[in-house]
């Protein structure tokens, strides 16, 4: 087994995410600091993060293989899983102790905080530990948290993680921010089923995709996509986000294209799979620059 067998293993191209959206905890931590980043905190916050990506990818891609959905699935370059489970690269228990690794840099991160800021980080690691584990095997059953999980920890739990990683404190702002990218990640999740409608209900998923259809799927998707940037508009003009937040909205023209190619292009899985790159370009936009405008604010 090679290390670029591995690194293609942890999906590295969906690993740009978690930066993304650790830019806006960043962004949000140095608005109530003033600047004053502790940037040796920042370092290990983002190692934590990067291998809690990644064990939720391969744990994703181990409990696939195991249920054989790995081998119905219709790949592309979005959805499908990485392939090397079917491919024969690696073996099951090579990919389950990687996951477990990867799960373990994690906690070990996280009680490195813990012993600096005490137990009110607690929550949060426990919660997004319990996400990472129990998605593929539990949350994908359940229509409702299929839907949330993937925005409650790229969003909230990220977002916020990284906020009080770097402050030692909960803060409104970083909570209101991590509503932008928690919207747009679990809808990267959510168009990214259509493909696998068909796969994913054989094995027991059950998601919106497979519960309402993928037209009706759609609409979701669209209502989800417009609030992640009428949320900035109301939060700056609340005054609950600063001014810079308004960066977020530059890729809205990219987005509403995208919205529009979706809701035609539901039921037809080549016509959709351009759509579904414009959605990962606007779904990396819109936080990173609302990161950048936390931070030049």
């Amino acid at each position: 087994m090679s290390f670029g067998v591995i690194v293609k293993e942890t999906r590295p191209q969906f690993l740009i995410l978690t930066p993304v959206c650790c830019l806006v905890g960043l962004g949000s931590a140095a608005y109530v600091l003033k600047g004053a980043v502790p940037w040796g905190y920042l370092a290990l916050v983002l190692v934590g993060a990067l291998f809690s990506h990644v064990a939720v990818n391969v744990l994703n891609d181990y409990f696939d293989y195991r249920s054989g959905l790995d081998l119905m699935t219709h790949r592309t370059p979005f959805s499908g899983g990485s392939g090397i489970l079917p491919a024969g690269l690696m073996s099951p228990k090579g990919v389950l102790t990687l996951g477990v690794v990867s799960l373990a840099v994690v906690v070990a991160v996280g009680a490195y905080f813990l012993k600096v800021w005490g137990w009110r980080i607690l929550p949060l690691g426990l919660l997004g530990i319990a996400v990472v584990v129990l998605y593929t095997p539990y949350i994908t059953r359940n229509p409702i948290l299929c839907l949330l999980a993937p925005g409650l920890g790229f969003g909230p739990l990220m977002v916020m993680g990284t906020h009080f990683a770097l402050t030692g404190q909960y803060h409104l702002v970083a909570f209101w921010a991590s509503l932008v990218p928690g919207l747009l990640v679990s809808n990267l999740l959510l168009i990214n089923q259509f493909p696998d409608v068909e796969a994913d209900k054989a094995v027991g998923r059950h998601h919106l995709p497979i519960v309402m259809g993928r037209k009706k799927a759609s609409y979701v998707y669209a209502a989800l996509a417009l609030a992640a940037f009428a949320w900035v508009v109301v939060a700056v003009a609340a005054d609950l986000l600063p001014l810079g937040g308004l960066l977020a909205l530059l890729p809205l023209p990219m987005a509403l294209g995208t919205i529009k190619g979706v809701m035609e292009k539901a039921e037809d899985l080549e016509g959709l799979v351009p759509y579904l790159g414009k959605n990962v370009l606007y779904t990396l936009f819109v936080p990173a620059l609302l990161g950048v405008g936390l931070l030049l604010s």
